[in-house]
This record gives structure tokens, C-alpha cells and sequence, in this order.
């Protein structure tokens, strides 16, 4: 015995799919929906978005602008003022500035900036130190190591 054979769906609650072009007699025979010739009755007949007729289509017609370097680093950015969350002569690195929320967007490189002051002797680690931030958690008694 099986589910199957003991359970079945309400009637009316499954329909049998519409088949289309079966024959004159089915109701959506001969051009099953599609109407007569043109390109939308032909198989593969649609056009990709932002097609316009032949026309050079709008993004590449609107000049591009700027520059991306591509083999720039993008640094997420931290604050000094910031850093004060954590406990008095704790270890902070980039692992520590993501859980904590600190590093904004999901950034592979981190940077730590000099604005506002730190209270707390901190040992941080980051790829990247401004000059006023190393100065700063030195003179609170903490170390920057640099990654």
C-alpha cells in the first residue's frame, strides 16, 4: 500500500495543461495563440531588453563617464572615536571591526583613520594606518600593527 493509492486530490483541484497546436478541432490548433506570420510567431522570436528596431540602443548611445582603475584597492574605512566599544588592553582586528559592524561594506582590506580620540590601550591590527591614528593609539598606550 502506498500514499498514492490511498490519497488523492480533490476533484476539480488539478487540471490536465493546455495543449497547444493539436489539431483544428482543440480549440488552439493550426497557430496556437501566436496569430499569423511576424516575428513574434516564429520560434526565438523575442528580442533582447533594450532592443530598439536596429536603432543603437540607449546605453550605448549616452556617453560613458569617469575611471576605474582596476587594480586599485578600495579600503573600508574606521574611525578612531569608533574603536571605543571594545574592552580596555583587547586585541582588534579586521575580523572584530566586521562582527562589531564598523567596516561599513564587506571589504577584503581596512584602514584605520585618525578622527575622534581612543580612550583605551588597544592592539590593532589593520592593512592600513593613517599617521594621526598610529599616533593616537600609541599615545593611549595601545599598539598598530600593520597587517
Amino acid at each position: 500500500m502506498g500514499l498514492h493509492k490511498v490519497m488523492s486530490p480533490v476533484p476539480g483541484s488539478v487540471k490536465k495543461p493546455k495543449r497547444k497546436g493539436k489539431g483544428l478541432g482543440s480549440g488552439s490548433g493550426k497557430t496556437a495563440g501566436r496569430g499569423h506570420k511576424g516575428q513574434k510567431s516564429r520560434s526565438g522570436g523575442t528580442k533582447p531588453p533594450g532592443f530598439e528596431g536596429g536603432q543603437t540602443k540607449l546605453v550605448r548611445r549616452i556617453p560613458k563617464r569617469g575611471f576605474h582603475n582596476i587594480f586599485g584597492v578600495e579600503y573600508g574605512i574606521v574611525n578612531l572615536k569608533d574603536m571605543n566599544i571594545f574592552e580596555d588592553g583587547s586585541s582588534v582586528g579586521p575580523e572584530e571591526l566586521k562582527q562589531a559592524g564598523l567596516v561599513r561594506r564587506n571589504r577584503e582590506y581596512i584602514k584605520i583613520l585618525g578622527e575622534g580620540e581612543i580612550e583605551k590601550a588597544l592592539t590593532v591590527t589593520a592593512h592600513a594606518f593613517s599617521a594621526s591614528a598610529k599616533e593616537k593609539i600609541e599615545a593611549a598606550g595601545g599598539r598598530a600593527e600593520v597587517i
